[in-house]
């Protein structure tokens, strides 16, 4: 089943366009990262999928709900976990998340609002008020606000911004635990490395426009020349392949390796040179390398 559909989604605050008819699904079970930098509009997106906002023109779905026409059913599909610090001083960690589970009509959630507590190390927390928090403390009560109702598409948006490593691994850990068991992730993040190690899926924006929308392994397969590093018998390099020359360093000479074919043609070179090999190590482009290239196009 398809968790989300955003068909032709544009928005426009006044003369600003922030969304131009962006169109993809997610299905149900991805762990699907939406990747772009500041102004991309990844929040925008994010508010018009939890009714926050309303899309200009287009239409989206969750679970198979019109998020205006069906907007009821389409809020209890999705749990959010904004940018933002919002939450309510007045209220111990435990009393916060009763209440959320309230606004969703849902009685005597204790048994699962512990265990998401013990999950993302707020156990010892549950009776402090909100205020006396930290930052990264408030966010952790913020994703377990989101989860509180057991929405069954998730959607992260920078969680992890401020919050300790410790946080960052028991919560990565809980999260990929909720997708194993048939939850659909979304999430955006300024740390490409979380995308490239959790997520299945990737798409691209850039002011408002969809650039890329790929499997992971398709997307890091394309663009981007794999490097070749090669320990040598000389610090000279063949006159041939200098146009593919990175640069040297202490760990050897960084070459670029436009594709795999030319690896016999570059040994050829240092053969004919009279260099020899000492040792070799091709390296695939990060996440991040390939984020850059596209965003630079």
């Amino acid at each position: 089943m398809t968790a989300i559909v955003f068909d032709r989604v544009s928005k426009q605050f006044g003369d600003f366009t922030a969304l131009q008819e962006v169109s993809f699904t997610v299905e149900s079970g991805d762990f699907f990262a939406l990747l772009g930098p500041n102004g991309a509009g990844k929040t925008t997106l994010i508010s018009i999928l939890g009714g926050l906002t309303r899309a200009s023109t287009g239409t989206t779905k969750v679970m198979g709900y019109d998020v205006e026409r069906d907007y009821r059913a389409a809020r209890r599909s999705v749990g959010i976990v904004p940018q933002e610090l919002v939450f309510d001083p007045f209220f111990t960690v435990r009393e916060t998340l009763r209440f959320q589970s309230g606004y969703f009509g849902i009685r005597n959630n204790d048994d699962w609002i512990d265990e998401i507590l013990f999950h993302i190390g707020l156990a010892d927390k549950a009776d402090i008020n909100m205020r006396k928090l930290s930052g990264g403390m408030k966010r952790r009560v913020m994703v377990a606000q989101a989860l509180v109702h057991r929405p069954p598409v998730i959607v992260l948006d920078e969680p992890t911004a401020g919050v300790d490593v410790e946080l960052r691994q028991s919560l990565w850990a809980f999260v990929r635990s909720l997708n194993v068991a048939g939850h659909t992730i979304v999430l955006t993040t300024h740390y490409l490395e979380e995308a490239e190690a959790l997520c299945n899926r990737i798409a691209m924006l850039k002011q408002g426009n969809l650039l890329a929308l790929e499997d992971k392994d398709t997307l890091m397969s394309r663009g981007t020349a794999r490097h070749l590093l090669i320990k040598t018998t000389s610090p000279d390099l063949p006159v041939a392949l200098q146009p593919l020359l990175i640069g040297k360093s202490a760990n050897g000479i960084e070459l670029r390796l436009p594709d795999c074919n030319r690896l016999e043609e570059i040994l050829v070179e240092l053969r004919l040179a009279g260099i020899g090999l000492k040792d070799i190590e091709i390296t695939k482009p990060d996440l991040e390398e390939i984020f850059v290239e596209m965003m630079n196009q």
